[in-house]
């Protein structure tokens, strides 16, 4: 995967997985006609869509008819989120302050819009006593609260929210499914298979069968009960793609867990720097950090310069470079933000170039104005897996 090298925001898309390019390409000849039909071909796509939805619930830990495939991962949580709301008397909907575009743009599409918006602490963590008090109120329908934060990596405490037993949960689990265990305790999940390593145009739309769920679209014709739709191809390669990075993750995970915390404390070694999320309780491959008198852009084009891809601004409106509301509700810095996220086969050469680029894109922008940035301390660089089992100097 040379071509994917200093790419540096999986947190949009991760690369391809081997596994699914493989599985996609073989999946072309013979999944290309429409799964409804009743002909030889249409049985043929049908046999390999089940099969990707049986993996994918294999994967996940639910049951095959609790999974449904759709066009993104944004569609996948309108119709998990607005699906839960049209079955139910009320349309309130109570969500944490940090959810992704997609929860706040589905809750104030309702035509009466009620909404909750809880409040988050420093890490992003949400306020669990608020959110449980404010699903007790007269009117709510629905409970939204993400697995962990798409910008700052922070993951919230699902399990440990009490609600009463009359109000459905909804969680967007698009950051964190392939890297870390799902929460147990939720009525809708949705995710989305290009954060993983599959291709895009793929969300996971997953609804328990003891959930009172309904299409919140006027005629959906899509291959099942859940609606929705996605190239049979594309959601067979996403199959195999989860498949292959469950496998793979403790792994993974381990040696990003460890090159994360080298970014974070080359970050931090920057004065009027602002490192944000949880330091511990969170997604292993990414970090965000803000840089006082540097602009997103300005870090984001030095960076790519240096041939390295990040982001800036909101995870979800980053073509604009926004200021994210995730960070505003944190009450952190807004400006000169920049979030990088891992790959899969990132290597300590890599972030070690990535600092040494961090912390001269961010000297020669302050330059520019007339400041000069001295690092607090020099953090030592990562040592590699040989040099840690031999035990040589790092």
């Amino acid at each position: 995967m040379t071509s994917a090298r200093g790419y540096l925001d999986t947190a949009s898309a991760e690369p391809l997985h081997p596994a699914a390019r493989e599985t996609l390409i073989a999946a072309l000849e013979r999944g290309y006609a429409d799964p409804r039909r009743l002909h030889g071909a249409g049985r043929d796509a049908r046999l390999l869509l089940d099969n990707a939805r049986a993996v994918v619930a294999e994967c996940l830990g639910v049951h095959a008819d609790e999974v449904g495939f759709t066009a993104s991962g944004t569609d996948a949580v309108h119709r998990g989120l607005l699906g839960l709301v049209r079955a139910r008397s009320g349309d309130g909907v109570v969500h944490g302050a940090v959810e992704h575009s997609s929860v706040l743009h589905a809750v104030t599409w309702q035509p009466s819009p009620a909404h909750a918006s809880i409040a988050v602490d420093a890490t992003g963590r949400v306020d669990l006593d608020a959110m449980a008090a404010a699903a007790r109120q007269p009117g709510v329908a629905v409970v939204a609260l993400q697995a962990a934060n798409q910008e700052v990596g922070t993951v919230q405490p699902v399990d440990a929210l009490d609600l009463p037993d009359d109000v459905p949960l909804f969680v967007d689990a698009a950051a964190s499914v392939g890297r870390l265990p799902l929460p147990a305790r939720w009525t809708a999940l949705a995710a989305s298979a290009h954060k993983w390593g599959g291709p895009g145009g793929v969300g996971v739309l997953v609804v328990r069968r003891s959930a009172r769920w309904t299409t919140p679209f006027p005629g959906d014709d899509g291959i099942d009960h859940l609606g929705g739709e996605s190239a049979v191809p594309a959601a067979l390669a996403a199959a195999a793609a989860l498949q292959a990075v469950l496998s793979e993750r403790d792994e993974t995970a381990g040696r990003q867990h460890r090159q994360v915390e080298r970014i974070r404390a080359c970050a931090g070694s920057l004065p009027d720097t602002e490192v944000v999320g949880d330091p511990v309780d969170r997604l292993p491959h990414l970090v965000t950090f803000s840089v006082l008198y540097a602009s997103g852009d300005e870090l984001v084009a030095g960076l790519d310069r240096r041939g390295f891809g990040v982001a800036s601004g909101s995870a979800c409106t980053a073509s604009t470079l926004e200021p994210s509301h995730v960070l505003a509700a944190m009450g952190a810095l807004t400006h000169g933000n920049v979030r990088v996220s891992l790959r899969r086969d990132t290597t300590d050469d890599e972030v070690e170039a990535f600092c040494a680029a961090l912390v001269d894109v961010v000297t020669d922008i302050r330059a520019g104005i007339g400041l000069t940035t001295p690092r607090r301390s020099p953090s030592p660089p990562l040592r590699s897996s040989d040099e840690q089992r031999r035990g040589d100097p790092g």
